[in-house]
């Protein structure tokens, strides 16, 4: 959450200072075994454009380095459960009375208050607790996690967008403020149709359940369709598919209610239709009755589409120890002010020295602060 937020904002010039545990940092520097250790591409992949300092936190002079730092900063931003940064002496009260125009921008699992907050934020927590996870298309299919990190990503969005509000506020008013998002909101959320249905009509609005729609076998593969956004798209789908008959002039299927209530019919039509031939079959089909329709890919077939390509979402750039990595670029093209690579991602630690140099900090305190474990 905190450094894909971070990242964001480096990408397009803001100066990112990332303060690391000593002789562990982030926790992405260590989730996956891999042959760079702590330098691995997951770590890489959201962490570029930053520089890493480490800090002891629990020494006095540790704490000091943090201080300073927050001193010539526009925002602080942390990802840690509620109440560890206060537990630090790092909360907002103790970082405005240094900066008071400080943005103090904190993402947590849960918020700060409620019976939840006490406990830890993880991306597949917060998908069971939301409604997410139950959400499927029918009840046959099983319960299951969502295969990347769905809430990690959309509530570090919500932290960036958070940040510029408040940057943007404080152009105008010189007054800094708390920025606050945890996952359990930014998941309900992302559900504002469905949960406005269930709030006041106490209807469940399920999009994977549409009987128009959904994903189909074939021979070689997997089509998903769309039924939808079209006057009589059941109609066009029995063109499509070779029916040889219109299914929308069959009995109880010329209404989205009678759809809905056959669906279990529906679906399996197009099931045994989408069987008999190829993907690429079906997709000209599909296309050339105008219907919304794509192959399912996986992601490596996708890292490898022409439109990736094109959109240059595949960048390249420096990588442990001479080498190259590629990872993804940033989806957000500015046409006055684009997105620029000038950092790769920190060693841990890299850059101790040339940062607090740039606080003031002498050679000789320097070589004390590394003497003493203050930073590592």
């Amino acid at each position: 959450m905190g450094p894909s937020a971070t990242q964001m904002l480096a990408d397009y010039g803001a100066e990112v200072i990332k303060i690391e545990r000593p002789g562990a940092g982030d926790l992405s520097r260590n989730s996956i075994p891999d042959e760079d250790g702590r330098d691995n591409p997951i770590f890489i992949s959201i962490n570029r454009n930053k520089r890493s300092v480490t800090v002891d936190t629990r020494s006095d002079h540790g704490r000091q380095v943090v201080f300073d730092l927050v001193r010539r900063a526009d925002v602080v931003v942390s990802n840690f459960r509620a109440g560890v940064m206060e537990r630090l002496g790092f909360g907002y009260d103790d970082l405005t009375a240094l900066k008071p125009d400080l943005i103090w921008a904190s993402g947590t699992g849960f918020g700060e208050q409620g019976p939840y907050a006490h406990k830890g934020g993880q991306d597949v927590v917060a998908q069971a607790y939301t409604g997410v996870m139950w959400r499927r298309a029918d009840e046959s299919v099983p319960l299951s996690v969502y295969p990347t990190t769905l809430c990690d990503y959309t509530t570090g969005m919500h932290l960036c967008q958070g940040i510029l509000l408040a940057l943007l506020a404080r152009a105008r008013t010189g007054q800094g403020q708390q920025v606050r998002v945890n996952m359990y909101d930014s998941m309900l959320h992302m559900q504002m149709q469905e949960a406005a249905m269930q709030l006041n009509r106490a209807n469940e609005v399920n999009w994977a359940a549409m009987p128009l729609s959904g994903v189909f076998p074939t021979q070689d593969g997997a089509v998903c369709m769309v039924g939808a956004f079209k006057e009589n798209p059941l109609a066009d789908i029995s063109v499509a598919l070779e029916f040889g008959e219109d299914l929308s002039q069959r009995p109880g299927l010329g209404t989205q209610e009678g759809q809905a209530e056959n669906r279990s019919l529906l679906q399996a039509l197009f099931r045994d239709r989408f069987a008999s031939s190829t993907t690429e079959y079906w997709l000209q089909r599909l296309e050339k009755q105008d219907l919304l329709c794509a192959p399912v890919r996986s992601l490596e077939q996708a890292l490898a589409d022409p439109q990736t390509e094109v959109n240059r979402m595949v960048m390249e750039m420096p990588g442990p120890r001479g080498s190259t990595v590629r990872v993804l670029n940033s989806p957000i093209r500015m046409s006055g002010t684009p997105n620029t690579t000038r950092r790769s991602a920190p060693r841990l630690g890299e850059h101790n020295a040339e940062v607090l140099r740039e606080l003031g900090y002498s050679e000789e305190r320097i070589a004390e602060l590394l003497q003493e474990g203050a930073i590592r």
